[in-house]
Formats: structure tokens, sequence, C-alpha cells
């Protein structure tokens, strides 16, 4: 499996401290416990690569997973998390932004959205800041397994109906692996393997 080495390469509190800007990332970006490391974790099939957390909130900084030399998945801060000062949700915000608008090697971004939830206020907002500078964009519904069938085809209708012309949408289960090899495709498109 193309994945399976991925390694941990390195922490970034600011763009300074990202890696050279050269090759392919990915990006995972989404609501805080919207199960972005977890969906990292079964895309790559190794448990504990990207750390999860019971808590919202948790990952703080830049997280670079190297799959091969040069083509990397970043685990990028999850937004909207209350518990979470303004000052540091603003900080988080204006890293994030300065990672998606000047990250050359930013090939496309995975955005996680909890199938429970959907389109949420803040999930709105990453898509105004991010559809304009013209870079793919994949929607994993997780935690799919939450919900019986026909809710997840509404779910996924009604995500599709707002975003369907600008991103490809899939149902995606961490816990069931549901999903995986098609957003394992999607990843390897977008990198251009």
């Amino acid at each position: 499996m193309y994945f399976s080495k991925t390694k941990f390469m390195k922490s970034a509190s600011n763009i300074s401290e990202c890696p050279d800007d050269i090759g392919a990332e990915i990006a995972f970006v989404g609501r805080s416990n919207s199960g972005k490391s977890s969906a990292i974790n079964v895309i790559v099939n190794q448990k504990n690569l990207a750390r999860i957390s019971k808590t919202p909130g948790r990952t703080q900084l830049i997280n670079f997973f190297e799959i091969e030399r040069n083509e990397r998945l970043v685990d990028l801060p999850g937004y909207g998390y209350a518990k979470t000062s303004k000052s540091q949700q603003k900080e988080w915000g204006l890293m994030i932004g300065e990672y998606l608008k000047h990250r050359e090697t930013l090939k496309g971004i995975i955005l996680i959205i909890d199938i429970r939830r959907g389109l949420m206020e803040l999930d709105d907002a990453f898509l105004d800041f991010y559809l304009p500078l013209n870079k793919p964009l994949h929607i994993l519904l997780t935690k799919s397994d939450k919900l019986k069938k026909q809710a997840c085809r509404k779910s996924l209708d009604s995500v599709e109906s707002i975003v369907g012309e600008v991103s490809s949408i899939q149902l995606f289960s961490s816990l069931k692996k549901l999903g995986t090899e098609e957003a394992r495709e999607t990843i390897l498109e977008l990198l251009g393997s």
C-alpha cells in the first residue's frame, strides 16, 4: 500500500517552521473534533500516527506527515473550539490562512465534516476563504457509521446541493473504514502520484 510508510515529519507553530516548500501536500482541515486525525490514521493504515484526542482543540500546530520523499499529508488545527480563547482562535485562523494562501506545495484540501452536523457556519466561512484560491477540494463526511443509510444519503445530498459543483464529496467512517479506498485514490490523484 502506497501510504504504509507514512511517518511523522514535524510540527510547525507558524509558517516559517514548515518544511521546505517543495513537493506536494494535501491538507486536512475541519472543525475541532470532526475526525481529522482519525481519518489520517485510517487512510495511512496506522493507528497512532496522528494524535487523537477526545478533547476538541487538541491539534494546535500544523503537523506534517511524510508519505514519500516530498509528498506529505498535513493535519491543520481544527476551527471552532468554543473553550479556546478568542485570541488563540484568531492566531490559529491567521496561521491556517497563511498556510493555505502561500504554500506552493498545497495541491488540495480534504475538508472533514461530521455528517451528523452537516455544513455549519464556520465551514461556510472556511469555504468562502478557500474557494477563491482555486485549489481542489474533497469533502469527507465523517462518522457516517453513526447514521442509518437513508440519513447518510440525505446529508450527502444536502452537502452536494450546496458545494457539489466545486467539490467532490464522499461518505467516510474511521471506525468502519468506510470510504477509505476512495479517499486514498482521491489523495493520490491530488498529489499527482
